[in-house]
């Protein structure tokens, strides 16, 4: 097999890669080399609040003074624009046909948000358009030097998921967000295999809206069930990151735009975000 060995869309079935391939994956690999740790945010589930711990975790290591960037896959649903007040932005170009992320609350960001005509605009795409994009967000995105890249994923291990981490094959890891019921927790199992298939080391998982947080006392209150994440990374024999609570501040930052982190430094759940960042970086 050529160099490529096979895993270009374009030449998988004659196995040979024109010369703007080449140049494309050499593309990709220089960026790439430049950034330290990549993270991959996923969730066999939709609605257990990825995008919010992607964001935090995010803002989180840039508090710490590191360079961090944060890439939204989810095509059909970016949040992450709207999670930093930055939806009403659009990507701009270079003259030499890159594309600059947008910033905000130390962090650069890129999303497909940023590059549909404004933030009502449906992503109505097929898998190759999908997969195209994807790479272009990768290696043609001015991410510089960076010491964490987080990749927050769409829901599901499908075609977005599949082409990422095939892209992406030096990455340090997955962490796989789930809340504490039993419906979410089947489908984070399937990401979990899904991590095992492709050998990609599973960071940890994080079990979100453990538990309610009050406003006023910070008394908790498990209104949910509780501790499902753990007893799942404990049978499936991968590390326990932490659990972060229902608090309504979380949700409050995100619809404004702002860093949670940054406002809330003495709270409880921005507690536990330092917690799991350190447990990364160790």
């Amino acid at each position: 097999m050529s160099e490529c060995e096979g895993n270009c869309n374009s030449c998988a079935s004659s196995g040979n890669c024109s010369e703007e391939e080449k140049m494309g994956k050499e593309k990709l690999k220089n960026r790439l080399n430049n950034i330290k740790n990549k993270v991959m945010v996923m969730s066999g589930k939709g609605g257990v609040g990825k995008s919010s711990v992607s964001a935090n975790l995010a803002t989180s290591l840039a508090a710490q003074g590191l360079k961090v960037g944060l890439l939204d896959i989810d095509f059909h649903g970016p949040s992450i624009p709207r999670m930093f007040s930055v939806q009403h932005k659009r990507a701009e170009g270079t003259s030499d046909q890159n594309i600059l992320p947008i910033e905000s609350n130390g962090v650069k960001l890129m999303s497909v948000g940023f590059l549909v005509p404004d933030d009502r605009a449906a992503v109505v795409w097929r898998g190759p358009m999908k997969m195209g994009v994807l790479e272009q967000l990768l290696k043609d995105v001015e991410w510089g030097e960076l010491d964490y890249l987080i990749i927050d994923f769409p829901p599901g291990t499908g075609d977005e998921a599949l082409s990422a981490c095939q892209l992406i094959d030096d990455a340090q890891g997955a962490i796989i967000v789930t809340t504490p019921q039993e419906v979410s927790l089947s489908d984070c199992r399937r990401s979990i295999n899904f991590c095992h298939k492709l050998n990609l080391p599973v960071l940890g998982v994080i079990e979100n809206m453990s538990g309610f947080v009050c406003p006023e006392c910070g008394t908790r209150t498990d209104i949910f069930s509780t501790g499902g994440g753990k007893k799942m990374a404990d049978t499936e024999k991968v590390p326990f990151l932490g659990e972060v609570p229902l608090d309504p501040a979380v949700m409050l930052a995100c619809e404004r735009g702002e860093s949670y982190i940054q406002a809330h430094p003495d709270s409880v759940t921005a507690g536990v975000f330092r917690t799991i960042v350190e447990r990364l970086e160790n």
